[in-house]
């Protein structure tokens, strides 16, 4: 049973409940805490759009002896889960990443939860796109409200993709639904590439799972937040809760993390996209380094088959960066990596008390690496 515009199989039988899962400790020796924080600039860029809530999103920049890294946890993750986005922006800055199969990569569009009439506007600054991702289940709206606006929204996304080969749409309700909710509004949305988290737990993933199956309604789970910011990132493979991971660099500890994770999932039958949290130029540079780093595949004629579109096309959604824009291609991104300029670094710097109050996030992230590694090792640890 194959999904429209997918190409993937739904798994016919159950896979097994265990297989070995790949573990990477985090940075030994760590880079000195007063060297990260002498290195680091502290940004406030503009949105062109409200996304996730935020008008401007603040980001630590770090610049290392092998290149930029980047720290900006959202505002509602805990110092523990602001570790990996540390780790993250430590990888990037003092051990640069892996070397590239490839030189560029398809990504898809982002359409946040606006007004249908800006869909075209919004679509206008991803040129060449072919793959859209549009936000549903828009926070503080009633659930009848907001599907009714979800409709007009991928509507108005497919009606401009109209006449356009091989488009593809993808929801992301960002854990918002019921299982039932979730049924519905996909049954209301579809056809659809994916449907990203839907729901909150693995658990409700796989039911979701389950029953658009028994409804005939041939739509992929993909799963985000339940790989991303949970303790084991393995339990949707272990459900059979997904049949896409959505895998995200800075909050998953880097490149190098991401780039085991997706074999390791991709061993147990599950499609993989790297995608932005809301990153940067920097933090972009990230997520192309690690699709770019993806080992090439090759389908049953030997032909390369490409990554998933990458959710990496999210600069259009920024006023102004540290950087100037990287060009969107026929949909496709450069993977080399851009350095922040200057002048931008110093019009675009926070004020002091943003600074201290990120400094300070970063202090956090950096203990709770310590205490990872010291667990680790087995060591005895005391905060610094």
């Amino acid at each position: 049973m194959n999904f429209p515009n997918s190409g993937t199989r739904l798994p016919q039988s159950p896979r097994p409940s265990k297989q070995p899962r790949s573990s990477q400790p985090f940075l030994a020796p760590l880079p000195p805490l007063a060297d990260i924080l002498e290195r680091a600039h502290v940004v406030s860029l503009p949105m062109a759009v409200k996304f996730r809530g935020l008008r401007h999103r603040e980001v630590v920049l770090i610049d290392g002896p092998a290149g930029w890294g980047e720290f900006a946890p959202f505002a509602d993750y805990t110092a523990r889960e602001t570790a990996p986005w540390l780790r993250s922006g430590v990888e990037a800055a003092y051990q640069g990443f892996p070397s590239p199969n490839r030189d560029y990569i398809e990504v898809n569009a982002t359409v946040p939860a606006v007004e249908p009439a800006q869909v075209p506007e919004v679509l206008s600054r991803m040129p060449g796109a072919r793959c859209v991702k549009v936000k549903v289940a828009e926070p503080g709206k009633d659930f009848r409200d907001a599907l009714a606006d979800d409709i007009a929204r991928v509507s108005a996304v497919r009606e401009e993709l109209s006449g356009i080969p091989g488009t593809r749409i993808r929801v992301d309700a960002n854990g918002a639904w019921t299982v039932e909710q979730a049924v519905e509004a996909v049954s209301a949305l579809a056809p659809l590439d994916y449907v990203e988290q839907p729901c909150a737990t693995p658990e409700e993933l796989a039911e979701v799972r389950t029953q658009l199956m028994r409804r005939g309604i041939f739509v992929r789970v993909a799963a985000d937040e339940s790989i991303r910011r949970v303790e084991d990132p393995y339990r949707v493979a272990d459900l059979q809760a997904a049949d896409v991971a959505v895998v995200k660099v800075a909050p998953l500890g880097g490149v190098r993390r991401v780039l085991q994770l997706s074999a390791d999932l991709r061993a147990r039958h599950m499609d993989v996209t790297i995608a932005s949290a809301l990153d940067s130029v920097v933090g972009i540079n990230a997520g192309l380094a690690a699709v770019a780093s993806l080992p090439k595949l090759n389908d049953d004629e030997d032909i390369d088959v490409a990554p998933a579109p990458a959710g990496l096309a999210t600069g259009s959604l920024f006023l102004e960066d540290v950087a100037a824009p990287r060009s969107l291609v026929d949909g496709m991104l450069a993977t080399a990596p851009v350095a922040p300029d200057a002048d931008r670094l110093a019009a675009l710097a926070a004020d002091g008390a943003t600074r201290d109050w990120w400094l300070d996030r970063l202090r956090a992230a950096y203990a709770q690496m310590e205490a990872h590694r010291a667990r680790e090792n087995g060591e005895s640890w005391a905060p610094r």
